[in-house]
């Protein structure tokens, strides 16, 4: 994700790759069954997963390209493991976005934790009854 805009800084396009690797269930699967173990070859994914392994291999390479997963050779296997820190660390970026975006005028906590914001609320009532202004 090379984008030209001088205005993009390199930690938002860095934080917008490691998304982008996430944003397939495939990936999101791997992660989990990798987060269940040490570590894992393709072949234990393959077996679990019920892919071919030229398809786990591509998903993995693509979380490897984005370290949320290391890659290690172990004799003629390659052996994968979560990325843990990079996966908090992103988390933490996510959650504090969130923070500051629901931080702002019309949104409340409800809880710990939990946001609402309260335009979007009155919108949706809107729609609903048809009374949405335009």
């Amino acid at each position: 994700m090379n984008v030209s805009d001088p205005d993009i800084s390199p930690k938002d396009e860095t934080v917008a790759r490691k998304l982008a690797a996430l944003a397939h269930p495939v990936r999101l699967q791997l992660l989990r069954n990798l987060g269940a173990s040490d570590s894992c070859c393709v072949k234990d994914l393959v077996g679990r997963i019920g892919l071919a392994q030229s398809t786990v291999s591509q998903h993995l390479k693509v979380l490897v390209d984005a370290d949320l997963v290391n890659f290690r050779t172990d004799r003629q296997r390659s052996r994968y493991t979560v990325n843990a820190a990079a996966l908090r660390e992103l988390a933490g970026i996510i959650g504090q976005t969130i923070d500051h975006c629901c931080g702002g005028a019309g949104c409340s906590r409800v809880s710990d934790g939990e946001w609402t914001d309260h335009n979007r609320q009155v919108d949706a009532l809107a729609t609903l009854t048809g009374t949405k202004d335009i």
